[in-house]
């Protein structure tokens, strides 16, 4: 579902117990990401990145983000390399996640670069955050 950042400025400022409501950190990193020339946020896009196979020359040839975290927001993952466990990425069943900007950033640098072989786009970081915020 596409959505215009305007749009979804709104939709966010409704009140908590709105289906569409996120939390703070949420917002201000998609109104960072605005200021940084993102218009629109795509969660199909999101869960389209989320799910895609990307190349590597490491020892795992083949990475995607549902490797580690699975395709299940609410279910918890476990990283391929080193098998520890990882909380469910859906805030819905786990509260803590995605409350802490600086969290975000750096497990969006560290992610990106190891499953992508590059640093995510302020657009795929855009995407991606309304995808996960379920």
């Amino acid at each position: 579902m596409k959505i215009p950042y305007m749009i979804f400025l709104v939709l966010v400022s409704t009140p908590v117990n709105s289906v569409l409501a996120v939390n703070t950190s949420i917002d201000t990193l998609l109104q960072t990401y605005a200021s940084q020339g993102v218009t629109e946020v795509d969660a199909e896009q999101g869960k389209h990145l989320w799910q895609k196979t990307f190349q590597s020359n490491g020892e795992y040839s083949e990475r995607r983000c549902a490797s580690c975290h699975t395709e299940d927001l609410t279910a918890p993952g476990k990283h391929i390399k080193t098998g520890k466990l990882i909380e469910p990425m859906a805030p819905s069943v786990n509260p803590q996640r995605l409350t802490d900007n600086k969290k975000i950033e750096k497990w969006f640098k560290r992610n990106c670069k190891w499953t992508m072989g590059r640093e995510c786009t302020v657009q795929e970081k855009a995407d991606f955050l309304l995808y996960l915020n379920k």
